[in-house]
């Protein structure tokens, strides 16, 4: 499989190398505005090409994609240099929406004349309304966003840590927008088939507390991190390089993701290959409330940009081979 990556600031390297160290991918290209820092990322990655799976990384410029089967794209301002990291902010992520509409504006066609078959993955901040926008300058609907993966993986880890357990063990998962309003799926919540509320039993504390905790750790969790290390970007690298290793894989994979609707319906869905196919209500009343009723609106890209009038779905996209 061949995999572009454009952007290759934090997140476009972890992306990389999680590609080049999972085996997601045969041949990865990376394209960046400024030409030395790709050449410089691809360099060093290959140094370590003798002890990796086989993985030919190289610099390019969007000519380079043709033939790619997916393109990641992670270019774009952050949260840091967009000032998007203030808790007490309700907009959170999106703020950095109208300078990312600019970029992608000027990516997305050059990607989709060099690749015009490629499956793209929207992975900048906010990646949603992104998506959509995506969508209409593609032309297409093999767009996905990277939408609330992380913030199901990060739930769980949160949960874990309460219960004293490796993350592997309990299914958890998040929805709606990446960012803080997105809704938290407490009533679904296991751990190896007991409900969270009867496993939490063993965490010494009452589950309200309990879960007013695990959700500020999730819903600030990029800010933490960025507080400390400047950008958030190895869980996401990691993700990409799972989704895209799914993509590869005989049997389909469910990852929680974002679809296009012209609606604002509140359910999880399924796509082949990226395509939205059909949605599946689920048992998630009591997880929905006024902050998931708000996102919708707050998700769809800046009228006037070139976006259409769309609102984004959470849901679960299938990547099958």
């Amino acid at each position: 499989m061949k995999v572009g990556i454009i952007g290759v600031g934090a997140v476009g390297s972890a992306c990389a190398i999680a590609l080049m160290q999972r085996g997601s991918a045969r041949e990865i290209v990376l394209v960046d505005k400024t030409r030395a820092r790709a050449r410089a990322v691809a360099l060093d990655m290959r140094y370590g090409a003798p002890v990796s799976p086989t993985a030919d990384v190289r610099d390019g410029s969007y000519d380079d994609l043709k033939g790619a089967d997916l393109v990641l794209i992670t270019a774009g301002v952050n949260e840091k240099s967009g000032g998007a990291t203030d808790r007490s902010d309700a907009e959170g992520r999106l703020k950095l929406l109208d300078a990312n509409v600019s970029i992608y504006q000027e990516i997305v066609p050059q990607v989709v004349t060099a690749a015009p078959e490629a499956l793209l993955v929207i992975v900048t901040d906010p990646p949603d309304p992104l998506a959509d926008l995506t969508r209409h300058l593609a032309g297409h609907d093999r767009v996905i966003s990277t939408g609330t993966v992380i913030d199901s993986l990060r739930f769980r880890v949160h949960l874990a840590d309460r219960l004293g357990l490796n993350p592997a063990s309990v299914e958890a998962m998040a929805i709606g927008e990446h960012g803080t309003s997105e809704v938290l799926l407490w009533s679904s919540a296991t751990v190896a088939g007991l409900p969270i509320q009867d496993a939490c039993q063993q965490c010494g504390e009452p589950f309200e507390k309990v879960r007013e905790a695990v959700e500020r750790d999730v819903r600030f969790a990029n800010i933490t991190i960025i507080e400390g290390n400047n950008a958030s970007q190895y869980g996401i690298g990691i993700v990409c390089a799972r989704g895209n290793g799914s993509g590869r894989a005989r049997r389909a994979e469910h990852l929680p993701s974002c679809q296009l609707s012209t609606g604002l319906r509140r359910y999880p869905g399924v796509a082949q290959r990226g395509r939205p196919q059909r949605h599946h209500p689920g048992p998630y009343a009591s997880d929905v409330g006024p902050r998931a009723r708000a996102a919708p609106a707050q998700r769809r890209a800046p009228a006037g940009r070139g976006a259409p009038a769309a609102g984004c779905d959470p849901g679960f996209v299938t990547l099958s081979s």
